[in-house]
């Protein structure tokens, strides 16, 4: 939350406390000077955004087309693909790969 001086509108700024002063906003341009209350400051909760499968369903893999490429993990040679630009337009598409192998179905990516 950002606090503004209501005389000029200028953005307060923070005065440590020292010595008798405890810690206050102040304005640096009008004499606007607010002490800071015990204010409960509560932290934002991340939530994580679910993953969503580069292929969206089984039936989705019937249609999309094979390549001979090898599973990192099973060494299978054969895999789907798909390819999407993630990136700035002057960079390469992004291959996504899926494992054909019906035991494995590993998802990995070439960049």
């Amino acid at each position: 939350m950002l606090d503004f001086c209501p005389s000029c509108g200028l953005l307060l700024q923070i005065d440590p406390g020292t010595g008798s002063h405890r810690l206050r906003l102040f304005c640096p341009v009008c004499p606007f000077v607010c002490p800071i209350q015990n204010k409960i400051v509560k932290k934002a909760k991340l939530v994580k955004k679910e993953v969503e499968p580069i292929f969206s369903n089984a039936d989705a893999m019937k249609l999309a087309p094979k390549t001979a490429t090898s599973c990192p993990r099973c060494n299978h040679g054969e895999a789907y693909f798909k390819q999407m630009q993630i990136r700035s337009a002057d960079e390469p598409m992004t291959t996504f790969y899926r494992c054909c192998r019906e035991e494995c179905q590993l998802e990995w990516r070439d960049d």
